[in-house]
């Protein structure tokens, strides 16, 4: 396995984020259908900023999102990892996942945020996991559903101006 490459997958190598996948997260993060969650597509810089943060989170949590490499053509196919985010005031440590389209319904975001939680729970040793969720994000609900997590319970999140309604699933080591 590359030195780089955080965990594999039968398909796929997760490894770190870096100022060289601008380019390829480009299509991913300015699909306002793929991005349907924020409820906007991201600009160049905001791509930029996101990118930023992340490199922010590896120095201050030691992980975050990770770039998805799919093996058999070597492309950033989507990212998926494990976030310190907030929900109703209270930290959790979460799983996330964003793919292209290109890439939906192939199982590669279940694969992969089955490797994270296992890593976010046995490696990590994170007590809980979680998955923060809008409520209408069905395909989200199933791929955490498929690990095994379950609603925590429902909350509101402000984000651009607004309050959107969220699920906080959980799965405990």
């Amino acid at each position: 396995m590359n030195p780089k490459v955080i965990m594999e997958t039968q398909r796929t190598q997760l490894r770190r984020i870096c100022a060289d996948d601008f380019d390829s997260l480009l299509p991913i993060l300015q699909d306002i259908e793929i991005m349907y969650a924020w409820e906007h597509a991201f600009s160049k810089d905001e791509v930029w900023d996101w990118i930023n943060k992340n490199l922010t989170r590896y120095d201050r949590d030691g992980y975050s999102y990770w770039a998805v490499i799919e093996k058999k053509s070597e492309r950033l196919v989507g990212v998926s990892g494990i976030i310190a985010e907030t929900a109703d005031g209270k930290d959790y440590v979460g799983l996330g996942y964003i793919f292209n389209k290109e890439f939906w319904h192939q199982g590669f975001a279940l694969e992969c945020a089955n490797a994270c939680k296992e890593y976010a729970l046995h490696t990590l040793n994170v007590s809980l996991l979680t998955a923060q969720i809008r409520t209408d994000n069905t395909a989200s609900r199933k791929v955490a559903e498929k690990l095994g997590m379950t609603v925590i319970k429902q909350f509101n999140r402000f984000y651009r101006d607004k309050w959107m309604p969220h699920l906080l699933y959980g799965c405990y080591r």
